[in-house]
């Protein structure tokens, strides 16, 4: 159990730290499908 918790305690200290880093990747990964989606839109026009 206390593992378990070191663990999480970690963990949640490293999603604090890098949480502007995930927040720009998953931003830049979904204007990257939406512009693959638009793309395959235009590309049947």
């Amino acid at each position: 159990m206390q593992t378990l918790q070191r663990s999480y305690r970690g963990l949640s200290l490293v999603m604090e730290l890098n949480w502007d880093r995930i927040i720009s990747f998953l931003t830049i990964a979904f204007a990257l499908v939406v512009g693959a989606y638009v793309g395959s839109l235009l590309g049947s026009l």
